[in-house]
């Protein structure tokens, strides 16, 4: 049985919420930052996975910084979409997600960076 991994069903969660978000911005004929949102947004999974997969730490904290990188990106584009009105959506349900993404994301990066630069 596989150890549940907070981060990755997280990230996961949160894309498939963004397509949801994406659709909504569609039926209300946004189409180009909604563009940026739905890649941002759902890269930060996929960067999480590869993560998972790296071959040392330096490439998994290489691969998770990237992934906090997308989740800070996919804050401004919610909160652009939000604050331009060109969008009606509620805008609490997406910023507390990715708020918590960020977070986590924030607090791998910095331990890991503590531990390799302990062993220099």
């Amino acid at each position: 049985m596989q150890k549940e991994n907070v981060i990755k069903e997280k990230t996961f969660s949160f894309a498939l919420v963004i397509i949801e978000l994406y659709k909504i911005c569609k039926t209300q004929n946004e189409f180009i930052l909604s563009k940026q949102l739905l890649r941002s947004g759902t890269s930060i999974g996929a960067n999480v996975q590869e993560a998972l997969a790296a071959f040392s730490q330096k490439d998994f904290l290489y691969k998770m910084s990237i992934a906090s990188k997308e989740a800070r990106e996919t804050q401004y584009w919610i909160e652009l979409l939000s604050k331009s009105k060109m969008v009606e959506f509620n805008e609490e349900k997406y910023t507390k997600e990715i708020n918590d993404i960020v977070n986590i994301l924030t607090s791998i990066v910095k331990t890991l960076q503590q531990k390799l630069n302990n062993k220099t």
